[in-house]
């Protein structure tokens, strides 16, 4: 689930969901804030595929693995 497959979206995958978290982090933000983002931008209608709170947690391991983003004062920040 990592990358879209036949059976898996470009918004379903931690690939897609990733890139919509990384539009979210114009300035840092804790987990609990880029949930609360997600879930609004979601109720409003502006995302397609539904994530879980895991699927979150997951896709900012992955950012963090590929180093698109890192750590600091508790804060998830875009790296340049």
């Amino acid at each position: 689930m990592i990358l879209p497959a036949k059976h898996t979206s470009f918004s379903e995958s931690y690939l897609g969901f990733g890139a919509y978290l990384l539009g979210k982090l114009e300035k840092p933000k804790s987990i609990d804030r880029l949930w609360e983002a997600y879930q609004s931008d979601f109720n409003k209608g502006l995302i397609v595929a539904k994530h879980s709170f895991d699927n979150l947690v997951l896709a900012v391991i992955f950012l963090h693995s590929i180093e698109a983003v890192k750590e600091e004062n508790g804060e998830v920040i875009k790296c340049d």
